[in-house]
């Protein structure tokens, strides 16, 4: 398949045009940081220059391909809102250039805030009022009779990035202390990149439409573990603080440090064959080079 991927140069981008290439398919990929475009195109892939605001080059790219996977998002979460708006209106531009056929369109959404505090199956729909609307312009371009779905994402990790806590180390490092709230046994869900890409590749060859896929190897990794295992690699004290105190400590990570954002992949891994094999979040953490760390 000639495969056209959103957000290619991104973490979670190249890691999917990548595994994507070495299963013998073809990838445009949009970018839009022309100093990484060179890299794009040492992967094998075709760069293609597009934003998320460009809705006439995402629909052209679309149209070129037999199927998108789209992993662009603006990573701005104080703006959480403006950075959903931005990319339903991708999703739907990249939908139009899809209708009438049955190439599929892969979108990406999140597992944590679908049902906080509890394990979150792929049964589960996203709640009317999730402030990421990813899920809901799927469904609106299902609808219409596109071939869409979606993977759910959880904290998606290698030894340099890990999602929301290579935020939580940032702050860290300005505080002094590392923080988790109460008790620190909220879980977060985890998956290597490489497991991701791999689950992209799968999802975007089978095309089955009106699928989420959750790309989840580890359940529920507690809170006070991982903020550990930073405290330990940044020297730093461990502290534990009340609900009341994280919007102050957390600042919008607030949103997300206290809830238990654990997820199930059984379906997905029968419905896919796909077992994930990659580290550990902890593990990762443990590895990451100091210097690295130190710089994220």
């Amino acid at each position: 398949m000639r495969v056209f991927v959103t957000g290619a140069t991104g973490f979670i981008g190249m890691a999917t045009t990548k595994e994507l290439i070495a299963a013998g398919h073809q990838v445009l990929g949009a970018y839009r940081d022309e100093a990484k475009a060179a890299a794009l195109a040492a992967t094998g892939a075709e760069p293609y220059a597009a934003t998320l605001e460009d809705l006439e080059g995402l629909k052209r790219g679309a149209a070129e391909c037999d199927g998108v996977i789209h992993l662009a998002f603006r990573h701005d979460f104080s703006k959480f809102a403006e950075s959903s708006e931005l990319d339903r209106r991708a999703i739907l531009a990249l939908g139009s250039a899809l209708k009438g056929s049955s190439r599929p369109l892969l979108v990406t959404g999140g597992v944590g805030l679908v049902a906080p505090g509890r394990v979150v199956t792929e049964d589960d729909p996203p709640p009317a009022n999730s402030p990421r609307a990813s899920e809901a312009a799927a469904a609106a371009l299902a609808a219409e009779g596109v071939n869409a779905s979606v993977v759910r994402l959880p904290q998606v990790h290698d030894p340099v990035r890990q999602g929301l806590i290579s935020y939580a180390i940032q702050l860290y490092r300005e505080k002094g202390a590392c923080f988790y709230i109460g008790d620190g046994q909220n879980g977060w869900s985890a998956a290597h990149v490489l497991d991701v890409a791999r689950l992209y590749r799968l999802a975007i060859e089978k095309a089955e439409a009106g699928v989420r896929y959750h790309a989840v190897a580890e359940e529920g990794v507690a809170m006070r573990p991982i903020v550990e295992a930073i405290a330990e690699r940044l020297k730093l004290p461990v502290k534990s603080i009340s609900p009341d105190e994280a919007p102050a400590t957390f600042g919008w990570l607030a949103m997300f440090a206290g809830i238990d954002m654990r997820a199930s992949s059984a379906k997905t891994q029968a419905a896919l064959g796909w077992t994930p094999a990659g580290p550990s979040l902890l593990d990762d953490l443990r590895q990451l080079p100091l210097d690295i760390f130190l710089n994220q």
